[in-house]
């Protein structure tokens, strides 16, 4: 199974770490320096968080700000809809912003914020046995 990274600007390093283990996430100190930091989802996916000066040696393409434009969204998929409120409210205590009021479908329940950068991470849960048929 292939390893996952996806690479975010940010405008503040260490703002943007203390945001994330807030949260609850671990970094990984291999690839964690004043200049970038891994931020550890799970063994196989994660998230390196770079400064847009750094980030921009990456692409020849502009960097979007996403406050204002949409390149893609982060999912995260939880065992339980409790885990799903406890990231959600956690990141809104540490000054993330809820993108929209929460989704219950029943078998499926979804939440989502936007972190200190804009960057929208989508956080459900969901019961396939419980999925309606298709």
């Amino acid at each position: 199974m292939p390893k996952f990274f996806l690479s975010l600007p940010v405008a503040d390093i260490k703002r943007s770490t203390a945001f994330f283990k807030s949260l609850g996430f671990a970094f990984n100190p291999a690839f964690t320096s004043d200049t970038s930091a891994c931020l550890a989802i799970s063994d196989t996916t994660s998230v390196m968080l770079a400064p847009r000066e750094r980030f921009a040696d990456l692409t020849k393409l502009e960097i979007a700000d996403p406050r204002k434009a949409v390149t893609g969204l982060v999912s995260l998929w939880f065992d339980t809809r409790e885990e799903v409120d406890a990231l959600v409210d956690a990141a809104l205590k540490a000054g993330g912003t809820e993108a929209h009021p929460a989704e219950d479908e029943g078998f499926m329940y979804q939440r989502a914020i936007y972190d200190l950068d804009g960057h929208g991470w989508g956080i459900s849960w969901m019961d396939p046995t419980a999925m309606p048929p298709a």
